[in-house]
């Protein structure tokens, strides 16, 4: 077999055939489509482990659009991280550098040009999944207060991406009722007038998946955030993305509303994020969601949307 056969062989199949669906408008400005990138990473992981002299140690993770492998190199374990290039993903390098491995995984070595990461070695089985939901918010909360430094002038803006989707939620024709359309409409005036609304680096992802506990023996922290969303915007933006997991645990009726604003108290209080703040980010956050739950006929994610609406609203 060939180097490229022989990478090809330590791909799942199954994580190809996903990214073959995804379309060049989803990805990157001038990157290929899914079908292309997939086409190419075997050579291209065939390449990157002879450049950067590692050997494949273990069965490959994959996520939505990335691919990681255990790997060796001069006997010390890394993760080798092979994504396809969208524009999430952009700035994930810029971040991790920025960072040092203050409450993030560290960056050994990076070729975005490719958009190949070398990274230090976590325990992918072990996610804040495991520790009990209050835990876990004041864990990431922790996190994000290491994570929350002055944006970078060349990280994408917040405000941009706002602007950007929250049309389809407060002009004519919204998935929402009126009054949260109004609502929407009103918090994005006050918040996007604020001159600071595009000052912090923020992770842009930070749920309880896309926490890791470190390797046995390591003498890092124990919980260190990976696969970042690198965006500049305002703190309180971040809070959604921890009401979205773990849903079979946030109950019904009261103790929805209830359990959904303890979350929020709970990792603001970690991260010293102002709560009002977070509820009013976390509001236009979660309506900008419910349109792309509608634009996808994803009714059932429409449903779950107004109702966090409804909780985030006081």
């Amino acid at each position: 077999m060939t180097r490229t056969q022989d990478a090809a062989a330590l791909l799942p199949e199954d994580f190809l055939e996903s990214v073959r669906r995804l379309t060049a408008q989803e990805g990157a400005v001038g990157g290929p489509s899914g079908s292309e990138w997939a086409a190419g990473l075997p050579r291209l992981l065939a390449d990157v482990l002879d450049d950067w002299g590692l050997t494949v140690a273990g069965p490959a993770c994959t996520g939505y659009s990335s691919v990681v492998l255990p790997v060796l190199r001069e006997g010390a374990r890394l993760a080798l991280k092979l994504g396809w290039p969208h524009v999430e993903a952009r700035d994930e390098a810029l971040a991790l550098r920025l960072w040092d491995g203050r409450g993030a995984v560290r960056l050994v070595a990076a070729d975005p040009h490719r958009s190949v990461l070398l990274l230090e070695a976590l325990d992918s089985s072990r996610t804040l999944g495991e520790l009990d939901v209050d835990t876990a918010c004041e864990v990431t909360g922790e996190l994000l207060r290491e994570l929350h430094v002055p944006a970078p002038p060349q990280v994408g803006r917040l405000s941009e991406h706002v602007r950007r989707h929250a049309t389809a939620v407060v002009g004519a024709g919204s998935v929402l009722p009126r009054r949260m359309a109004e609502r929407t409409a009103g918090l994005l005036d006050d918040l996007l007038s604020d001159p600071s609304c595009d000052a912090t680096l923020l992770h842009g992802d930070l749920h309880h998946e896309n926490v890791l506990h470190t390797l046995p023996g390591s003498d890092r922290p124990q919980w260190l955030a990976i696969d970042p969303h690198a965006v500049a915007g305002h703190p309180g933006w971040e809070v959604q993305a921890l009401l979205r997991n773990r849903r079979d645990e946030l109950g019904t009726g009261s103790a929805f509303r209830y359990l959904v604003l303890r979350r929020v108290e709970v990792t603001c209080d970690a991260a010293g994020i102002d709560e009002d703040e977070a509820l009013a980010w976390s509001y236009v956050h979660t309506a900008i969601q419910a349109g792309w739950a509608a634009k996808g006929q994803d009714s059932d994610e429409v449903t779950f949307d107004i109702a966090l609406l409804k909780a985030l609203d006081g």
